[in-house]
Parts: structure tokens; sequence; C-alpha cells
């Protein structure tokens, strides 16, 4: 009679369920189970054709509802709670959905057992139901700020944030399962919890009994390794792994929609000597507001990023010619001609900016990358502060440069350099007043190399210091000899690069040369570039007086291509300020009226000025006009070997 009842599922399909699910007749008669129901009950399937209900349960379970739900002990010593839901299928037909519930069948023994289920004394203990909690323990209480009284008769959703709602009204699905929420403290401050939950039927209605574990610190601990995992921990922005990812899907969109994009790798100019004279502290707020500059960028199309050190990088969406790419680079550029303030201390920052352009040869992040990386060096070594777009000729220069580093090395062991002096002459007294000591590198096969090709890969390497602290000894050297030879006293002016002049030893290092060779401080001039100058102005100013106590004097080289004021060379001990030849270039319409306002203004300051890349009669004449103080290029001399100086250095001679 039962094997005629027609079952509303396929047998083959509910061995499949892994849902333990009996299906039995109203009489109690096991009409059907499948193996995880055989497995709960602990029976075989021959067994089952002959057995009941009433042979595991000692109460009766179907009810003419059409969904009811019961917590029942099953029988036979085996002292474990099952929780059935009976869906009626007819008149005749039920079908019972089983699950294990390892809980003892009276509220105050489920309480006593759950004490004996945490594993800590730190897990909270909460009875509720659909309406109210009934009741909790002392450490459920104290980890939301409430008495106990106070929470007796609260609905459980007053102390579960908004945002967690939801994950409440699934939770009796999976009894037993594990849930993450955020609970609300009576303070109004948020907690991390872990919920377990374990029903029980009681009498009326179906009472909820729960574990609550406060993971605050764990969720904190793997959100911060989450963050760490995609941002920068110093500055807040996204990290190189973070930028990788969102440049892989950029290029896939570009690809798809035919439209381009920009790669701008960024680097922090002397931040190294930041460091070191300023201290990593220090370095590290440069570093974080640099960051909050690049954060006025942050747009839809545009997303920054710190992949270390001093470097960023910027990703350029949706870009249909070289037009974005340009603005962007200036715009960049031009928000860090404003000095970082630290500690009232003025640091003047500025940017190199290599930038990569997506295309059909250079198509992956890596690729964009790295050739923004190489197109930025190339304007570092060129021209600080600037940009420069990558091209395929870039990477072959970036070849030769590796066998340059080698010859570099061999030519300090080797004594392959040498000085060359180019005369500086006063428009007042029309004499020689100074030298200017200028590096040359003759190669052995490769005949002169030219100092632009060979000083920026030094300071990149660091050798610069080696070849600077030879080039300052030879310098003293040679003009003292000049002066034990019977020629005037005459001032020699000696380059220093910014990773020369941020030796913390410099002012040492120089008192000891002058010892060494015998000349008088007031016979050598330091020359540093303007943008160096302004580049951190506190160190800059301790250095240059401890110089000028020493008798040193300090000139600014290349004066006019930076952005110095007033109030900065007011303050700093400087002697002289050298006009960059760029500004000699009669096209540039400008240009004269720039080395008008230079002249006046250093004289207002009581300094002097020289105007350096002199080549012809009209520049000659103009700066005479102008009562510039003293000249220097090849209209008058181009640098010389000392052989070839003795008649510049007579006494008394004019030119």
């Amino acid at each position: 009679m039962y094997n005629e009842v027609k079952l509303p599922i396929q047998t083959n399909l509910l061995k499949h369920l892994e849902q333990a699910i009996l299906f039995v007749h109203k009489s109690g008669k096991i009409i059907k189970g499948n193996p995880s129901a055989l497995s709960l009950l602990n029976i075989s399937n021959t067994e089952m054709d002959q057995l009941t209900l009433a042979d595991f349960f000692d109460e009766n379970i179907l009810f003419a509802e059409e969904v009811t739900r019961s917590l029942i002990e099953l029988k036979n010593g085996y002292k474990m709670l099952i929780d059935i839901k009976s869906i009626k299928i007819d008149d005749d037909l039920f079908c019972l959905l089983m699950n294990k519930v390892s809980l003892e069948n009276k509220t105050i023994e489920i309480k006593k057992h759950i004490e004996r289920l945490r594993e800590v004394s730190s897990e909270g203990l909460i009875l509720f139901n659909q309406e109210y909690i009934i009741d909790c323990d002392l450490v459920f209480a104290n980890m939301f700020g409430y008495t106990q009284e106070e929470i007796r008769g609260m609905n459980i959703e007053q102390l579960i944030d908004e945002k967690s709602t939801n994950t409440l009204e699934y939770i009796n699905d999976y009894p037993g399962k594990s849930h993450e929420l955020t609970g609300v403290r009576k303070n109004g401050e948020t907690l991390h919890i872990e919920l377990i939950d374990h029903p029980y039927m009681g009498e009326e209605n179906m009472v909820r009994i729960a574990i609550i574990k406060d993971v605050s610190e764990r969720v904190a601990h793997e959100k911060r390794l989450e963050y760490m995992a995609f941002f920068d921990e110093l500055t807040d922005l996204p990290n190189r792994h973070y930028f990788i990812k969102i440049l892989e899907d950029a290029i896939n969109e570009a690809a798809e929609t035919n439209e381009s994009l920009a790669v701008y790798f960024i680097d922090l100019d002397y931040f190294k000597e930041i460091n070191e004279t300023l201290g990593y502290d220090f370095g590290d707020q440069v570093l974080v507001a640099s960051a909050k500059r690049l954060q006025k960028f942050k747009a839809m199309n545009t997303f920054a990023a710190r992949i270390g050190g001093d470097e960023f990088l910027i990703l350029q969406r949706h870009i249909t010619d070289a037009h974005p790419p340009i603005e962007l680079a200036e715009s960049l550029i031009s928000v860090f001609e404003e000095p970082i303030i630290i500690d009232g201390i003025e640091v003047f920052t500025s940017f190199n900016i290599g930038i990569s352009v997506f295309s059909k040869i250079v198509n992956t992040a890596n690729d964009l990358i790295k050739h923004a990386d190489s197109a930025m060096y190339v304007i570092k070594e060129e021209h600080r502060n600037n940009y420069k777009f990558f091209e395929s000729s870039i990477s072959e220069k970036f070849k030769t440069m590796l066998t340059m580093e080698s010859d570099l090395r061999t030519a300090i062991k080797e004594g392959q350099f040498e000085l060359h002096y180019q005369p500086q002459k006063s428009l007042v007294s029309k004499k020689i007043v100074g030298m200017e000591a200028l590096l040359r590198w003759k190669h052995p096969t490769k005949g002169n190399i030219p100092p632009m090709d060979f000083i920026p890969l030094a300071e990149k390497t660091g050798l610069i210091i080696e070849i600077g602290d030879w080039v300052l000894k030879q310098a003293c050297i040679q003009n003292k000899k000049w002066q034990m030879e019977g020629y005037e006293p005459i001032i020699v002016c000696v380059n220093l690069s910014a990773k020369q002049f941020h030796q913390k030893d410099l002012v040492e290092k120089i008192k000891k040369v002058l010892h060494d060779t015998g000349l008088e401080a007031k016979y050598l001039e330091l020359e540093i570039t303007e943008s160096m100058a302004m580049s951190n102005e506190h160190y800059i100013l301790k250095t240059m007086k401890r110089l000028r106590n020493l008798g040193v004097y300090v000139s600014i080289d290349d004066f006019g291509t930076g952005y110095s004021s007033l109030k900065y060379l007011s303050k700093f001990p400087i002697t002289k300020l050298k006009i960059d030849k760029m500004f000699m270039d009669k096209k540039q319409k400008q240009n004269q009226a720039i080395v008008k306002s230079i002249i006046k203004m250093s004289h207002s300051l009581n300094m002097k000025v020289i105007a350096e890349g002199v080549e012809t009669f009209e520049q000659f004449k103009f700066l005479e006009q102008e009562k510039c103080d003293v000249i220097q290029g090849y209209y008058f001399s181009k640098p010389l070997p000392p052989k070839d100086l003795s008649g510049f250095l007579r006494p008394s001679q004019t030119v």
C-alpha cells in the first residue's frame, strides 16, 4: 500500500541531496528516506521498511498545519536533538527535513550546556526569540556596555548595526553556523562580533541560543593586512600592487574602446639629501605632504600611487591625443612650485616626470611603467623639474649608459680626468678676477667625452662624490700653483652637485683641502644651483654660513631657471649670482628684461652678478650697459687647460 504512494521528487534525485529527508505516511510509517536521513537515524535501507517514527521519537511530529517545526530528542540513548521541519504534502503524506542539534531539551540545561561549549570566558551567551531578548550572561552585557537587566526585553536588532540586520534574517536557516555581524554598544560605538546560533523549540515558540564573541581585534587586523596589500601605509596612497591591478583593467578597457592611456613615473628631487640632512622622520613628512598634493589630481580618469621611496605613479585614462598628458604634467610641476612647510622649515620640492603612452607596441602594465621610468631618468639627467615622453631611442641610451658607468669607474682608477679653466672677466676693472674649474674626461679610445654625457650618470651612481673630491683638490692645487709662480691671486670657482653639498662633513672636508694645498679660503668659491639652494632652506643656510665663516665664497649658479624669491636670497650669505646662459638668447624677447631685473635685484642685495654663455659682441655690450659685474663665455675665452692660461694671468694685463 505504502509503496504505491507517489513521491513529489524522483528517487534518483532524492539520494543526492545532502539535507536529511524522510517521507512518511500520516500513520507514522516511513515510506522513503535518503542516505543522509538513514545516516542520521543510524539505520539501513532494509530496516527502514519495518520502522515508524515512533521508533525514533516519543512525540508526534505530524500536525494538520502545512508547515511545523520541532526540536525533539532522538530515542534509544543517542542523546541527540533533532531539528525537524514537517511539511504536509497531502492528507496522507508528510515530508520531514531533519538537522542534528547538539543541545539539551530544557532551557536551564541549555544554558549550562552552552557554558560548557564556550571555549573561552570572553564569549557571551544570549537567549532570544523573534520578539525580544529573554536572558544573557554578564560577559555579553559587558561586551555591549549594558547591565543584564537593561538587555532583558530588548529586541536583538537594537544591538545590531543596520548594515548587519539582513544577516539576522537568514541565520535561522543555518543553525550551528558562524555569522559575523557589526554590533552597536550602548555608547554608540561599533564592534565586530561572531555569532553562533542554536535553535531550541519550547512549548509555544522557538527560542534561540547564541554564543557571541568579540572579534573586533581580529577584524581590525584582517582589514589592516588587506589595507597593506593595496595601500601605502605612510601616505595612504594605493601601492604598486594596486596600481598594476587598476592599470591592467584600464589597458583592457582601452583595447576595447580604442582609447588610450598614459602612465606618469614621478621622482622627487633631492629627497635623499633631505633624509640625510634633516632625518628620515622629516623626509616621511615631506612624502606625506607630497602625496596630499598628488591627491588633488584624483579624478574619474586619474589614479595615483606611491611605489616606494620618493617615487610615485599616476594613471591617466580616456585620452585621445597628446594634450591631456601635457596639461597634467605641467599642472603637476606647477603645484609643487609652492614650498612645503614642515615644523616651520620651508622645503622647495620639484618633480621629474617620465610619461609613457599606451600603444600597439607598449601595451602591458610592465612596459608602460618601465618606459615611463626610463623617460623620467632621462629628464632628470638633462633638466630637472620637467617632463618627458618615452621614445624608442631611450632604450638604446640606457644600454650605452651601462657601458659608460663601467668606463667611468675605470676613469677614476686610471686618472683619465683633467681640469680646464674658463676665465671670468670683470667689466669694471677689465681684469681676470676668477677661473671656473670645468671637468673633462679624456677617454683612451673614445676621445673627449662631454660633461653632459657623464656628470648626470656620476650623480646617479654616487661616483660624483669621489670625482667631486678630486676636482676640488686639483682646483685648489692649481690655483695655489699659479700664485707660487708669481701670478696675481684670483678666485677659482668649483661646482658642487647636490650630493656633494649635502654631505654632513662637507665643511670639514673643504677645510682639510685648503690646509693640505695651502690655498687661502678667500680664493675659493663654491657654486650651487638655484634649485638646489631652494630644496632645503634650513640645511643650506646653515652650511652656507659655516662656509662663509671659513672664508669660502658661495655663489648661485644657473640663476633664473628656478623659482627663488628675494626673501630667500636675502637670507643666504651669497656673494654672487650667475645668470644662466639661456637668458643670453636674444630670440626670446623677454630675456633682456629678465637679465636687467636680475642685475638690479642683485645689486640691491649687495651681490655681484656674473653672466655666463656670453658669445657675441652684442651680448657683451648689452651686459656692459646694464652694469653687469663679470662675464664668462666664448666671446672672451673658451675653457682651457692650465698650460694655455698663462697669457690671462699676467699681472695687470687687460683684454
